[in-house]
């Protein structure tokens, strides 16, 4: 008897302890009682009816993503490519996510193609491949609306690939080589022109320069050229200068020692036989010196006898 006793007070503590449940952090413990929807527990500790409450559902709260397989689509030129999809989700009503859709993840992905087909059969080849911005935004739309009974809420929508027909790649890469050569080929022009225009410019610089650099040199000589022919007529000057000078001083000199008129002629005379030594081929000779000049020649005739 004390046996069956502890027996049944064990099963009643593991009775009682199944019935004492946790709600861990991010997740909702969705209730029910007799089958029918009874609570959401949240985060914290919660007590359950034995036999009558159940768990029916764990509810992750968290931003999950979700990744379909490509997609066929055709698009608005005929073109079937495949397009594979990533979908950012949210569960923000545990119950409307319990009991609004059975096998959410498949009815999302079956919405997910329904909704991208639609987008891309609007659209050609060359916008499906230019406009992923525009795809994502209205499967985002799309799809929140579509999810909103379900207690899901629908952040992004990423356009993962898309995957034309092998001719068609085919194609856009020889698209992309020769507008790749092309756009080489106006390179090397653009280069070749701008290293013509530098020489032609180079060239016209040197020219410039060595013409600059002649001037230069031609003014240099001109104005050695003036310098020495000054340098000439202030030697020339100057010497002109100290013989009348030195003339001057001799008359004054025979003044001063009483000589007379006819001296003082003579020494000028004498100036005057000076000055013809020069390159002069004609001079001048004063009236009255001309007389003294035959009594200086007698003179000298006598002074030889």
């Amino acid at each position: 008897m004390p046996y069956v006793v502890t027996i049944l007070v064990v099963i009643l503590l593991l009775v009682l302890v199944s019935c004492i449940k946790i709600v861990p952090q991010a997740q909702a413990f969705v209730i029910e009682r007799l089958g029918a929807y009874q609570d959401t527990w949240n985060v914290g500790l919660h007590f359950k009816l034995p036999v009558i409450d159940k768990v029916a559902k764990r509810v992750l709260l968290k931003e999950q993503v979700v990744d379909f397989p490509p997609q066929p689509v055709i698009t608005k030129d005929n073109v079937t490519m495949q397009i594979d999809t990533v979908v950012f989700f949210q569960i923000t009503d545990p119950k409307l996510f319990t009991y609004g859709v059975e096998a959410p993840m498949i009815a999302i992905e079956n919405l997910t193609a329904t909704t991208l087909r639609n987008i891309i059969g609007e659209l050609e080849l060359d916008q499906t491949l230019t406009s992923r911005e525009t795809i994502n935004t209205k499967m985002r739309s799309t799809l929140d609306v579509a999810t909103d009974p379900w207690g899901i809420k629908v952040n992004r929508v990423e356009v993962k690939n898309i995957m034309p027909p092998a001719a068609i790649r085919d194609a856009m890469e020889k698209q992309m080589k020769a507008e790749r050569e092309r756009r080489e080929a106006i390179l090397k022009a653009e280069g070749e022109k701008k290293s013509t225009v530098l020489v032609a410019e180079g060239k016209k610089e040197s020219a410039i320069l060595e013409a600059e650099a002649e001037k230069q040199s031609a003014i240099l000589r001109a104005e050695a050229e003036k310098e020495k022919m000054i340098k000439e007529a202030e030697g020339q000057a100057e010497a002109i200068l100290k013989v009348q000078q030195a003339t001057a001083d001799g008359i004054k000199m025979i003044r001063e020692a009483g000589a007379d008129e006819s001296v003082i002629k003579l020494r000028s005379l004498e100036a005057f036989e000076k000055a013809a030594d020069g390159q002069a081929t004609k001079i001048i000779i004063p009236s009255e010196l001309q007389g003294l000049a035959g009594l200086a020649a007698g003179v000298k005739e006598a002074v030889s006898k």
